[in-house]
């Protein structure tokens, strides 16, 4: 598609990896179009510098003092350099994806200046008040102009609220192109595996890194546990976030990484061709609920609370920190390759990957309405 839009005339604003991951293809689509502002809200090179580059991305305008700081101050102080930015150079309309406290800041500066919102992944929904990012997606709802809804579920959501229905939009998930696209081909994906020693179904995959689970030494020290003993089936490899490190460590929890294989968080690419052949993924994150169901691949998520009810069904079980991950975890293994093979004959709930593209002409049509 090439876009009929004016040259940076459309601000995608993000500021962590998953955000970068699922807009690529969208800001691909827009071409010059597309001006992508980066807010730092992840700053570390390993969770978005190297993604940039990983992606085939522009270089974007970057937001600074945000990462690393409380969330109020992400928001204010993102919120204060958007609008200097917007009053200087009025896009035609404004991108936002998920929730964020970057996309939450792109939505209420959009909001301020009267430009058009869309939203991208509109209408999840935990009805967990506890969690930031709840309050944070039913925000940005409520300001954006358009509302592309992943699945029909996100749009009864909506439509629940009260969401006028002709400002939604059932686009499908753009994680399933963003993984189509980024899923290494096989003899990449068996060198992947290979400098990792690791064998094809032959270990498990985890990622910790949501503070309901960081920042609760008890938690941390039940999920560290339970992942440990899983060592006794297969190898657990366990690509640590900063922050979960330094908590890890705060927490005198150090001693619960001797039997896990540690590294440094993995680039998108290396990650997914890891997690394709995995024999379990076990996790605490939004994104990978979505991309089990694209590669096919059984999922625990450790967390009190999901927005992303399509993975349940068949793909993913929701479990609370301790010994229900392992009892879950061993019972995911326990499918085995015919288990493996009858998900991956499985069609992702979330889409059929065109979303980008219904995006990207949805985007143009609202500009030329506006004009």
């Amino acid at each position: 598609m090439s876009s009929p839009l004016p040259p940076r005339s459309i601000a995608v604003v993000l500021g962590t990896r998953p955000e970068l991951v699922k807009l690529t293809e969208l800001i691909k689509l827009l071409g010059p179009a597309a001006h992508v502002v980066h807010t730092g809200q992840h700053y570390d090179a390993d969770l978005s510098g190297r993604f940039l580059t990983d992606l085939d991305l522009p270089e974007p305008t970057y937001l600074t003092g945000i990462g690393g700081r409380p969330r109020a101050v992400q928001i204010a102080a993102a919120l204060t350099q958007l609008d200097e930015l917007f009053t200087a150079h009025p896009p035609l309309a404004v991108v936002v994806q998920g929730d964020t406290n970057a996309a939450l800041s792109g939505a209420l500066a959009a909001n301020a200046r009267a430009i058009p919102l869309v939203h991208v992944e509109a209408g999840l929904r935990s009805h967990d008040r506890n969690m930031p990012e709840e309050h944070n997606r039913i925000l940005i709802d409520r300001l954006a102009d358009v509302l592309c809804a992943a699945t029909p579920e996100n749009r009864l959501n909506l439509l629940a609220e009260g969401i006028d229905p002709t400002l939604v939009d059932v686009t499908g998930n753009t994680v399933v192109e963003a993984v189509r696209a980024q899923l290494p081909h096989p003899d990449e994906r068996s060198a992947h595996l290979a400098r990792a020693g690791l064998l094809p179904d032959g270990f498990v995959l985890a990622t910790v890194h949501r503070p309901e689970n960081t920042d609760d030494p008890a938690a941390l020290h039940a999920i560290l546990t339970e992942l440990s003993a899983l060592t006794t089936h297969l190898p657990v490899l366990l690509p640590l976030h900063p922050r979960t490190r330094a908590r890890i460590e705060a927490a005198g929890l150090t001693h619960l990484l001797t039997p896990l294989r540690v590294t440094r968080p993995l680039g998108y690419r290396s990650f997914l061709a890891l997690a394709r052949h995995a024999a379990l993924l076990v996790s605490d994150s939004g994104g990978i609920q979505e991309e089990a169901t694209v590669l096919g691949r059984p999922l625990v998520v450790v967390r009190n609370s999901t927005e992303r009810p399509e993975a349940m069904a068949d793909f993913a079980t929701l479990v609370a920190p301790g010994p229900e991950l392992g009892r879950a975890a061993r019972a995911a293994l326990a499918l085995g390759p015919d288990g493996r093979a009858r998900l991956a004959a499985l069609p992702s709930p979330f889409g059929d990957g065109r979303a980008s593209r219904r995006i990207a002409t949805r985007l143009t049509e609202l500009v030329a309405a506006a004009a």
